[in-house]
């Protein structure tokens, strides 16, 4: 299967951010790309962490989400929405949830994450707490994609500060093992700088299991500046393909399936879990 990581320095403009995720997802179905995936906060990094609640969505309506259907409906591939703000089903609401939405090629919903770990940082200088304006989700989620020539491929959802728990991806693989992991991430420069590729080339080691990881990259509007480096990792735990520290672009490559069956073959690691 043929993949697609975007990387973008999202703007606090919606319609700028949706605009340039349309083009950045062309040039990867020009590529070949059957399933892409976009960064997280893809569509918006306001000048406040308040300025998500204004263009939260409910689920299956609005302008975000239209994008995501009929991008994937237009070009005929699976299509992983990093994250956007989705309003909670009841009542009224203070916080939203950093969602993640996957569309199949028909422009169908095909599954949705609500990012469970919510990140907070404070280093003396730079601060954040997702939880000022998000409210955590609670369950795993994995859909099955199907490339071009009919082959199924399990695919494991996940967000960002997520990469801190394997846990989270120890659930992923039951009771099907996942083929690959996403990661749609906003790491912090300084956090990005100490362990984004640890990280996820332990997720890719610990799951046996491909790791795309699409990324916010660059310095942004609002003043922050993001790790970028968008990776595909194999199960060997490998760098197949890794962009460029900063900007927008795309990191493309191949999921074969003899390389994962033969990781998990020679060293059949996931067969020997005990708790």
């Amino acid at each position: 299967m043929q993949v697609a990581a975007i990387q973008m320095v999202s703007t606090p403009s919606v319609e700028r951010n949706l605009a340039q995720a349309r083009d950045l997802v062309a040039q990867a179905a020009q590529a070949g790309a059957e399933l892409v995936a976009l960064p997280e906060y893809f569509c918006l990094m306001g000048h406040s962490d308040a300025d998500k609640l204004s263009h939260a969505e409910r689920l299956l309506d609005g302008p975000i989400q239209r994008m995501l259907s009929d991008t994937a409906r237009e070009h005929g591939l699976w299509l992983v929405g990093g994250t956007l703000p989705l309003i909670p089903e009841d009542g009224p609401y203070e916080r939203v949830r950093n969602c993640c939405l996957a569309f199949a090629p028909d422009g169908e919903l095909a599954a949705r994450y609500d990012k469970i770990h919510l990140f907070r940082f404070h280093d003396g200088e730079r601060r954040y707490d997702e939880a000022a304006t998000l409210e955590p989700g609670t369950t795993p989620a994995a859909f099955d994609a199907t490339d071009r020539a009919g082959e199924r491929w399990r695919v494991g959802l996940s967000v960002c500060y997520d990469l801190r728990f394997p846990e989270l991806y120890r659930a992923l693989m039951q009771p099907r093992s996942c083929d690959l992991l996403l990661v749609p991430s906003a790491f912090t420069y300084p956090t990005g700088q100490a362990h984004w590729e640890l990280l996820l080339r332990a997720r890719a080691v610990e799951n046996q299991a491909y790791v795309l990881a699409p990324a916010q990259g660059g310095r942004h509007e609002n003043g922050r500046r993001t790790w970028g480096h968008s990776m595909l990792v194999d199960p060997w735990g490998e760098v197949l393909a890794q962009q460029a520290a900063e900007g927008e672009g795309l990191v493309a490559g191949t999921l074969a399936r003899a390389r994962l069956s033969q990781v998990r073959a020679q060293l059949p690691a996931l067969e020997h879990r005990v708790l």
